[in-house]
């Protein structure tokens, strides 16, 4: 097979969807992969580091997309890029089509196979393909939170953590899955008071249980929601349904009761985002104010730490790659069937539930879309 490792073009991402390690399994095993020139370079992984593992440079995206059998991105495609697929092609990448109907629609047109890595899917419901950026999301959201209070950047004027003598900043985190935890972590590492609401109470219990109370627990409904929000100097949200859009928890009349200067960070933005006054910004243009509370919403925020993130996206999007391009589409997705719950798109066909009930598009089972004729 021939895997193509295009630049990403989204604004401010300088990720890469392949490391020289990921390039040297394939090249190993016979396949061919082509990387445009500079691919890796905002990651610090350059030209060269490809080529002395087999890899072939090639001077555009045009180059890469007219030969690759398979392509391999980190970011979902932009217009520019969509136009250059063509039929039977393989796309591995985050695709969030919940978020981007626009998008899905023109991919539909492509006729190619389009496997999510945010809605691969473990047996015991774990996302192994999302774990390694939830993970960096969550940690980077308290750290962005606590830059936005400051108040040169907008916020109410605290320090986070707080001193002897002054109450710390109180912290509520929406979510208690991979992204809500490790937010909820960095901020309990920098003294803030927090507060994890989930209604999976065996989420709380394992929070409980790790941190004896320094992170406390409360189960989530309308009203304590509502009641913590109102209090709360910063508020993260990481809820996630796998392929469907974020429920807007988190309403504009809510906003309108928050503290003037408190921040809103929302991680669940490239699922459509968990808060009602949420729209995508950019690491370029981070942040907007909606009723005087500090909005935080950028679409790809591992991207702000592209060489710790490629790194750790490649370690658990390789074996997927590299059985892809070696077992091909079908033996793989029987070999693995979590691989089977990315595919989100065959041709036409919305292959995900989550994905086609939040397009208001049929759902077709994996199975009978590639059985359907398609040529795929």
């Amino acid at each position: 097979m021939i895997v193509g490792v295009p630049k990403e073009i989204k604004t401010a991402e300088h990720r890469v969807a392949l490391t020289p390690v990921g390039v040297r399994e394939l090249t190993e095993r016979g396949h061919r992969v082509l990387v445009e020139t500079g691919a890796g370079d905002g990651s610090t992984i350059f030209d060269e580091e490809y080529q002395e593992q087999g890899g072939e440079i090639v001077d555009s995206a045009a180059d890469v997309f007219a030969e690759a059998d398979m392509i391999v991105k980190v970011k979902e495609p932009q217009p520019s890029e969509i136009e250059m697929f063509r039929s039977g092609q393989i796309l591995f990448t985050y695709l969030h089509l919940a978020a981007y109907p626009d998008m899905a629609e023109s991919l539909r047109s492509r006729g190619i196979v389009g496997i999510a890595y945010e809605t691969v899917q473990l047996p015991d419901r774990s996302l192994p393909l999302l774990a390694p950026m939830s993970e960096i999301a969550g940690r980077m959201a308290t750290q962005a939170g606590a830059y936005f209070l400051e108040k040169a950047h907008g916020g109410r004027g605290l320090l986070l953590g707080g001193v002897a003598g002054v109450n710390p900043a109180k912290v509520v985190v929406i979510g208690g899955g991979m992204a809500g935890s490790n937010a909820a972590v960095i901020a309990m590492g920098m003294q803030a008071e927090v507060i994890v609401l989930d209604n999976d109470l065996n989420k709380l219990r394992h929070l409980d249980s790790l941190y004896q109370g320094r992170i406390v627990t409360v189960h989530s409904n309308k009203l304590t929601l509502e009641t913590q929000v109102l209090s709360a100097d910063l508020v993260i949200g990481t809820v996630l349904i796998p392929g469907a859009a974020a429920p807007k928890l988190v309403t504009a009349d809510m906003v309108r009761g928050m503290k003037k200067g408190s921040v809103l960070v929302d991680v669940a933005i490239d699922q459509g985002g968990c808060f009602e006054t949420s729209r995508e910004t950019t690491h370029a243009e981070p942040t907007y104010m909606v009723d005087d509370v500090v909005h935080y919403a950028v679409g790809n925020i591992p991207g702000a730490v592209p060489h710790t993130s490629t790194y750790a996206l490649t370690n658990a999007t390789l074996r997927y790659v590299v059985s892809l391009a070696h077992k091909g589409l079908d033996r793989s997705l029987a070999d693995q069937p979590e691989l089977a719950l990315g595919v989100n798109i065959v041709g036409e066909s919305v292959c995900h539930e989550g994905v086609a009930g939040s397009l208001g598009a049929d759902y077709t089972p994996v199975s009978e879309a590639l059985g359907a004729g398609t040529g795929l």
